[in-house]
């Protein structure tokens, strides 16, 4: 099967797009590479030959290439017959993106001074402390980077980043209800389903029924395409990528103001801790040197 595919030909202005308003998406000759070395093993799976409706999530730390990589395999999946639709997780956050890094700086911050007001050792100096470090978000570094932190301020960072942990990911951050529903209806051949779309201000949130009549794959485009909470995902493929490299990529594309935030480093630093729990349950990891991986590799390198 592998050998009787050619890439086809990319016309750019034929690529499909995931469904997030005004996101948009930079497609490079290495996006296309790791885009045809999972295509050559997703179309060996039998149920998309066979015809069968199919979930596939192309899932990575933010910033990693998930959009481009999920607009390529469309492409390819299309040219094949077999239609598909590009579904962008980040519609199902319960908070548009600004909101939702105030909700997670609370989050730390609560639990922060939380740890702080349980300590016998308390004193009225370390909220004067704590203040000039909010100023510049410095609180939110890690413990010891750029000094050596106190023992009151290591509580504070310490209890601030397992709230985060417990926040990122779940339901408390996502709606992962809608979005079950969504694979639910289509698994079962739904014609038409309501999706939910979320841009950047409060006014950007709302629904539009799709016409999912001729599609065959569901294609997730995600941070979270193999979270435990989301049900119904036959391939989940995992586009590997160390926290740095997702951070510079983040740069590059330039899709939120906050992207050199202390908070947003933390959050990409849980989110790949996170990431790293799900190796097992992947159908496929790919690196970003277009290496094909397993979960003993990564943590060979992660060692």
């Amino acid at each position: 099967m592998e050998a009787q595919w050619n890439p086809p030909a990319v016309v750019t202005a034929q690529i499909p797009h995931g469904d997030m308003p005004g996101d948009k998406i930079l497609i490079d000759e290495k996006h296309r590479e790791i885009a045809e070395t999972i295509y050559r093993r997703l179309r060996q799976e039998e149920s998309l030959q066979k015809g069968d409706r199919i979930v596939v999530s192309v899932y990575g730390g933010s910033g990693v290439g998930k959009s481009e990589t999920a607009s390529l395999l469309a492409y390819f999946l299309n040219s094949e017959g077999h239609r598909t639709y590009i579904l962008s997780g980040d519609n199902y956050p319960r908070r548009i993106p600004e909101s939702n890094d105030i909700e997670r700086l609370g989050v730390f911050r609560n639990a922060g001074l939380s740890a702080l007001a349980a300590r016998e050792d308390f004193q009225n100096i370390f909220s004067k402390e704590l203040e000039a470090l909010k100023k510049e978000m410095l609180d939110i570094l890690p413990a010891s980077d750029p000094f050596i932190d106190p023992e009151w301020l290591k509580a504070y960072k310490q209890e601030g980043a397992q709230a985060l942990r417990e926040y990122l990911g779940t339901s408390k951050e996502i709606q992962f209800t809608l979005l079950n529903r969504v694979i639910e209806k289509f698994k079962t051949g739904e014609a038409a389903i309501n999706l939910k779309r979320m841009g950047r201000t409060e006014n950007d949130i709302y629904l539009e029924k799709m016409d999912f009549t001729d599609k065959q794959v569901l294609l997730i485009e995600w941070t979270h395409g193999n979270n435990p909470l989301l049900m119904g995902v036959d391939y989940p493929v995992f586009l590997y990528s160390s926290p740095a490299e997702t951070l510079e990529h983040r740069k590059n594309r330039a899709r939120d103001s906050n992207t050199e935030t202390h908070l947003i480093s933390l959050v990409l630093q849980l989110e790949h801790d996170m990431l790293m729990q799900q190796l097992e349950s992947a159908k496929l990891i790919v690196s970003k040197k277009n290496r094909i991986l397993t979960p003993a590799d990564i943590r060979e390198v992660l060692k």
